[in-house]
């Protein structure tokens, strides 16, 4: 039994005995600050579905004997969903006692929360002249997969689920249904649904029709990289589309409904399924995960991005992405970007913007005077601490610098003064997408630029007075951050250490289709961005070889993929995190033609507490010649031991391999084994990755196989329940927008709100986390809360919330004081092994019912 908090007075005979204590702590917190949980669950049951070889008999039978249990333990519960071809079981509504029995009941193996998932934010631009996806296909090279190989996509279907498609826009085909480019599909909402309950439009009743159209403008983007014709060219521009739409106009989805999707996709006979969509900080035994694994094993190369989590450190990839066999996908920026322009004096020089969202409509015609707000760089943050005086910049653009206080606040000081526009510039390389959102509304535009830029604005400004011209054109601009990783793709492994993302493609300001009521074309960043071009580069592969599984897909485009150098600096030659770009740039042409391939194509290697990490991969080789290998590593940077603040490392592994070179014969395959250890200067809990790199000595393309691994022991190196600067766990009271900490204990009369809640910091993902109910005599009540598979918080001080009615898996607690213990098996671990485990014992509750 491990203690975490040991300061502060025992007050329960009951927690003395389990020599854990309290600590007093923060007062209060914002109940804002807590991570959301949904009150949906998936209930999986413990038959295979039938992707996995069950029948469809034994199943019915099985969820029969699920509701015939469920009614004798009188469990008050409704059905939302039932599956039986991806996933075995039910989405349900249940309450905490509810929740509890139907755990216990014969036949359950295990429940999930239902995610509410939440499309990532766009960092939007919309309309243009000058529509072109070109630069970011020249990254991968899928132009000349198009222009010189011959291959479009014809003949393939890939499956977009997403927000539906315009297929009204003359890029996608103009029309919906056989015949059509967008020739099949269902929607799954409607227009109005919207699952996330903190939202004003919150409507969690799903009202499909026959049309899934897109009113939102994700999947048309989405769509318009996978295969847009016309004015944009995207990846694959002769495939066939299928529209699943689960998101309606604005808002969230849920994880139930993604499955439903995916059990249809399947039955209209997808080839490649894109998901553009996904939970953070998953499990591969998600729900989620496991249908999209399932769905590959029947055929479908299943691809996804893998999360916009970058900012929040290691371990952070989603679901369904972190699925085994399914494709996630990292971001790389678009080595160019299409923007919206102004011009400046006095040689009309043509500058770049990105619009502010929450802020007024950009102008497209007139010309304003520039100014600063100071006359020194930090005077020109524009802040509260040197805010510009009253007036001092009417009629005028205010010049402001990035940094030091919000976005909002330097809009709102600005236009205060009395400015006209804003003109923010970065104070870093590449290109910001602000939000000036803010108590007051901001009536003024306000646009971005790059800091070089900025620097050349703030020169003319110094040289003499300098005017800006707004103008409707768009152009196309040099990225400064081009071709390496985006700040926020996601970082792996996944939770099990496995190898997460698999690999990467332009997701960072891409130009592509969008909503013909909503401007046509817009430019968008995300992983979202990222996933449809590496779905568009797959549906290229099976155009040439239709019959390919979808385990050889992954394999031709992770072993040709070109891993790219570090973000921080390029220059010095480091190649960027295996367990962030994954096996590196997707590279169109050689996958198409690649005659050899290696598998397994990625390592997860695990812990290294047991000793240096051994596999055997076998090459492939399907051509009429024999080949000859030479084997070598490439060294990637490592990841220190912060989870929320990643440090980067030169730490090469040692790679010794079996023999020095593979002969392989034509149209037959060899093996070789690879032993790998982790440098010695690393500390426990860092991360290190890097490629194995075959090398054809008779020419031909180089073949890669990605590797990372953990270091030290998994389970004893990793805390999970940790104080933060707040000192969690708590029990706490909700008052008002706050959680109250209650150090000493508490009384709560179960009414009117008046529950006693349990707030915790996860640090990192667990197997299962319990809350235990006993009397202060030692007497077990029974558990509130009882869940596999645990996510982690999302950021280094956010928490989670978890409230009890005082209802148990035995039934109503009568009034009276008890113990409330949270016990967590942390990942990969062994609920036998005392080191694995880790306890905390709330101050006494005491129920008091008016």
């Amino acid at each position: 039994m491990k203690k975490l908090l040991t300061a502060g007075l025992a007050t329960s005979a009951f927690a003395l005995s389990l020599g854990l204590t309290w600590a007093s702590a923060q007062e209060s917190v914002s109940v804002s600050a807590a991570d959301k949980r949904s009150n949906l669950w998936f209930v999986e049951l413990s038959g295979k579905p039938t992707t996995d070889g069950g029948s469809v008999s034994h199943l019915a039978a099985e969820k029969s004997a699920f509701r015939n249990a469920a009614s004798a333990a009188r469990v008050e519960y409704s059905i939302r969903r039932s599956y039986n071809v991806l996933f075995n079981g039910f989405s349900v509504e249940a309450g905490p006692k509810a929740l509890e029995a139907i755990s216990r009941l014969p036949g359950v193996k295990a429940v999930y929360p239902v995610e509410i998932v939440s499309l990532p934010p766009e960092d939007r631009m919309v309309g243009g002249e000058v529509p072109e996806l070109s630069t970011a296909i020249a990254m991968t090279g899928a132009d000349i997969v198009q222009d010189l190989l011959g291959f479009d996509g014809t003949g393939v279907k890939v499956a977009v689920m997403d927000t539906g498609i315009d297929y009204d826009h003359p890029d996608l085909g103009g029309c919906f249904g056989p015949g059509c480019r967008v020739a099949f599909g269902t929607d799954f909402v409607g227009d109005d649904f919207n699952a996330d309950p903190t939202s004003p439009s919150f409507n969690p009743v799903p009202v499909p029709d026959d049309d899934p159209d897109d009113c939102n403008g994700h999947g048309t983007h989405v769509s318009g990289i996978v295969g847009a014709s016309g004015d944009v060219t995207g990846v694959a521009p002769g495939v066939t589309f299928g529209a699943y739409r689960v998101f309606g106009c604005e808002g969230s989805t849920t994880s139930e409904i993604m499955i439903s999707a995916m059990e249809a996709a399947l039955a209209d006979g997808a080839d490649v399924l894109n998901m553009s969509i996904g939970s953070a900080f998953q499990w591969p035994q998600y729900p989620t995960a496991q249908a999209a694994s399932r769905l590959v094993s029947q055929g479908v190369v299943v691809v996804t991005s893998i999360g916009n989590n970058g900012t929040s450190g290691l371990y952070a990839a989603g679901a369904p992405g972190v699925g085994k066999n399914v494709i996630g996908t990292a971001s790389f920026d678009n080595t160019h970007v299409t923007l919206s322009t102004f011009t400046v004096s006095p040689d009309d020089t043509v500058i770049g913007y990105t619009p502010a969202t929450a802020a007024a409509p950009t102008p497209t015609s007139g010309t304003e005077q520039l100014a600063r707000t100071g006359t020194t760089t930090t005077a020109n943050d524009g802040c509260n601490a040197v805010a510009p005086p009253a007036g001092s910049l009417t009629d005028r653009v205010a010049l402001i610098r990035r940094g030091t206080c919000s976005f909002f606040e330097k809009a709102l000081n600005a236009q205060t003064a009395g400015a006209i526009g804003v003109v923010l510039y970065n104070n870093a390389a590449g290109f910001v997408n602000p939000t000036v959102a803010g108590a007051t509304p901001i009536t003024i535009p306000v646009v971005a630029v790059t800091a070089a830029e900025g620097a050349l604005l703030d020169g003319r400004i110094e040289a003499g007075d300098t005017f800006l011209t707004w103008t409707d054109q768009r152009a196309s601009f040099p990225n400064p951050t081009g071709g390496t990783i985006s700040g926020f793709s996601s970082y792996g492994l996944a939770a099990d250490l496995s190898f997460k993302p698999d690999i990467a493609s332009p997701g960072g300001s891409i130009f592509s289709t969008y909503p013909i009521e909503s401007g046509e074309y817009a430019t968008i960043s995300g992983t979202s961005m990222a996933s449809p071009h590496v779905a568009g580069v797959a549906a290229l592969l099976l155009e040439k070889q239709p019959t390919l599984k979808p385990a050889i897909v992954a394999a031709r485009l992770q072993n040709s993929a070109d891993p790219k150098n570090w973000w921080g600096n390029p220059s010095l030659g480091f190649l960027d995190n295996a367990h962030r770009q994954g096996a590196g740039m997707v590279d169109a042409p050689g996958a198409v033609l690649a005659t050899a391939h290696v598998t397994p194509s990625d390592l997860g290697l695990g812990e290294s507490s047991g000793g240096p990490a051994t596999r055997t991969l076998t090459i492939s080789n399907r051509s009429p010649l024999p080949q000859i290998y030479d084997l070598s590593a490439e060294a990637a940077l490592a990841t220190g031991p912060s989870t929320f603040a990643p440090s980067f490392l030169d730490a090469p592994a040692t790679v010794e391999f079996s023999s020095a070179s593979v002969v392989v014969p034509a149209r037959s395959s060899a093996s070789f084994d690879v032993t790998i250890t982790p440098n010695a200067g690393l500390l426990d809990r860092s991360i290190y990755g890097g490629y194995i790199k075959l090398t054809p000595q008779l020419g031909g393309s180089v073949l890669r196989v990605p590797f990372a691994g953990f270091v030290g022991d998994y389970q004893g190196s990793i805390q999970v329940l940790t104080p933060t600067a707040n000192n969690f766990p708590w029990l706490a009271k909700l008052e008002g927008p706050n959680f109250v900490n209650q150090p000493a204990g508490a009384s709560y009369t179960l009414a009117g709100g008046d529950n006693p809640f349990f707030l915790a910091h996860f640090d990192h993902q667990s197997r299962r986390l319990k809350f235990e109910v006993w009397s202060t005599s030692g007497r077990f009540m029974g558990y509130f809360e009882d869940n596999h598979y645990m996510p982690r918080n999302s950021g280094a001080s956010s928490f989670f919330a978890f409230e009890w009615d005082g209802t148990t898996s035995r039934g109503a607690v009568p009034d009276g004081t008890y113990v409330v213990r949270i016990s967590v098996l942390k990942a990969l671990g062994n609920v036998w092994d005392p080191a694995h485990n880790e306890f905390w014992v709330a101050p006494p509750v005491t129920i008091d019912r008016p």
